[in-house]
């Protein structure tokens, strides 16, 4: 199977660095490694040089004129990844990096499966997961390395996955399902992903037995509701806004007008009474809004 790593990059040269020689140290090496820059203004291409990486064998550097998010990264990036014969996509951020064996343990583990990838872990906590994972149909959340290899079945939990840390997926599946859509910029672009792979009937697990590290963020999952439920609270505004917009999009595609009103509601709860914010409230109304109108428009004033 010929596996090309897809890493999407912008302005975070030292990290991406990190990333691609564990890449290169994979002891199933990737056969192509393709770089998507969206316009990074730190000298990524000239660290790349300095590092002799453009040297490497298989590897193509794709500078894109403006900095279209990890959505338009990740569009750009698979389409370039089919167009080298590829039969498998391997795709990641550039923040986070694979363990030695990762690329090694899902092939071993991927036969029938269509989207499936590793368990994500917190670097400074390798025994503890970066994003909590809901296994589906349940209310039970795992928030450590052991408790998802305890819930697996046969190495697998199934029909979850983190997209875009590492997730492996098969050419036929981007063929039939199509390319990430590039509108939505940041945030919600690899969740709306996993839900049309979900949509087409395709297979998608998560691997326990391969790992993939990436820097945990706090603010993700912050408790409301005495704990019962939690709320992605970025000090982001441009995430925010993607966050509240594209996740109102995803659930009136996927899960129909109550569910977006449910998640509209839960939002404008979390800044108005778990941690009251009237600017941050204003803000995801706005977001909201634009979801329901399907405004894709809205977060260029952020980056221009």
């Amino acid at each position: 199977m010929r596996v090309c790593a897809v890493v999407v990059t912008y302005n975070r040269k030292a990290l991406l660095l990190r990333c691609l020689k564990a890449l290169r140290g994979q002891s199933r090496s990737p056969d192509r490694i393709i770089v998507v820059d969206n316009a990074s203004t730190d000298g990524t291409s000239e660290a790349l040089e300095a590092d002799g990486v453009l040297a490497w064998a298989g590897f193509e550097l794709i500078k894109l004129a403006s900095n279209e998010g990890g959505a338009g990264g990740f569009h750009h990036g698979m389409a370039a990844a089919l167009r080298t014969g590829c039969d498998l996509a391997w795709l990641m951020d550039d923040d986070g990096y694979p363990a030695e064996d990762c690329l090694e343990k899902l092939l071993e583990e991927g036969q029938g499966l269509d989207l499936w990838g590793p368990v994500v872990l917190d670097e400074a906590q390798p025994g503890q997961l970066c994003f909590p994972l809901r296994i589906p149909g349940t209310a039970k959340i795992l928030r450590a390395r052991e408790a998802a290899e305890d819930a697996g079945v046969r190495g697998l939990l199934p029909d979850v996955v983190m997209p875009f840390n590492g997730v492996l997926i098969r050419r036929e599946l981007i063929e039939r399902i199509g390319l990430p859509r590039k509108e939505f910029f940041i945030w919600g672009d690899d969740i709306e992903y996993v839900m049309r792979t979900a949509k087409a009937g395709a297979r998608i697990a998560t691997v326990t037995a391969a790992g993939f590290f990436h820097p945990r963020q706090d603010e993700l999952g912050a408790p409301m509701f005495f704990g019962l439920m939690h709320f992605n609270n970025t000090g982001s505004s441009l995430k925010h806004y993607c966050l509240c917009r594209n996740n109102t999009v995803n659930l009136l595609t996927y899960r129909g007008p109550l569910s977006a009103l449910a998640f509209a509601a839960k939002t404008i709860w979390f800044y108005t009474f778990s941690r009251p914010n009237l600017a941050r409230l204003r803000l995801s109304v706005q977001a909201l809004a634009d979801g329901w109108r399907g405004d894709f428009s809205g977060h260029r004033r952020f980056i221009e």
